[in-house]
């Protein structure tokens, strides 16, 4: 295990608790019950069949370049970390030829409370290997077929939505409290959500491009009015700026259509 935070720590915690016998480093953090405490990267991974490295997106490269050296032939590196696509793909780069096979694991679900149950979406080379050794100490791991990018691509296009949905929430009750009807927006939205299907998606996509000039204008209101509020409207300001480049996108089909 590189890395023992608040994922890695769980992680290493529950493989422990399965049997598996683990060795872990972090600079900033002591290994949990029954984890062997190693003095570096390398040192960590030197005689692993399999690395977890759940550090972060920034340290996840030079994790990896750090153990490189060291790593033994036929070991499977699993970066853990929510990166882009782009560098889980360079991390495969990096390994090319020192057949270590580099698996892609996306979290798709929050570890605290879950630990080694956190649902995993895992592609790349050793993808079908990572998921059997992991299956057998109880997690729950989905093979998405495809090289190390695919995995993380779909956790990050699901974030696009989940995290900017709650946003907007966010920012929409904040200045909803301000505004002395919070328990109105909170049913209405509720009540919003709990209708949404399949159909509902392909609404929310016609209607935007189709009404795109005038949810614009609506949009550019409400932001004044969070500014009126005292609320910086920042999700506000973000979906105007959205409607007015499809808006113009408009605007131009319109007149290639006349030429």
């Amino acid at each position: 295990m590189l890395g023992l935070g608040e994922a890695g720590g769980e992680i290493a915690r529950d493989l422990v608790r399965a049997g598996a016998d683990v060795r872990g480093f972090d600079p900033l953090v002591s290994p949990p019950a029954g984890v062997e405490a190693r003095s570096d990267d390398a040192d960590a991974v030197r005689d692993a069949d399999l690395v977890l490295s759940v550090n972060s997106s920034h340290d996840a490269r030079t994790a990896l370049e750090n153990a490189l050296p060291v790593l033994a032939r036929g070991a499977i590196w699993a970066d853990l970390n929510t990166a882009s696509p782009g560098l889980k793909r360079a991390l495969a780069d990096l390994l090319t030829g020192h057949d270590v096979p580099v698996v892609d694991v996306a979290l798709m679900a929050p570890v605290p409370g879950r630990g080694l149950r956190t649902p995993m979406l895992v592609s790349g080379e050793g993808a079908e290997r990572y998921a059997k050794i992991m299956s057998g100490f109880g997690a729950e791991v989905t093979v998405q077929p495809g090289p190390a990018g695919e995995a993380i691509s779909r956790k990050l296009l699901r974030s696009v939505f989940y995290k900017g949905l709650a946003a907007a929430v966010v920012e929409a009750m904040a200045a909803a409290e301000v505004a002395g009807c919070a328990d109105w927006l909170r049913g209405n939205i509720s009540a919003e959500l709990s209708g949404f299907d399949e159909r509902t998606i392909d609404r929310l996509i016609d209607g935007t491009h189709r009404h795109a000039r005038r949810r614009a204008d609506e949009m550019t209101a409400a932001g004044a009015q969070l500014d009126e509020l005292g609320i910086e409207p920042r999700v506000a300001t973000a979906a105007r700026d959205l409607l007015i480049a499809l808006r113009g996108r408009e605007k131009l089909s319109d007149q290639e259509k006349s030429a």
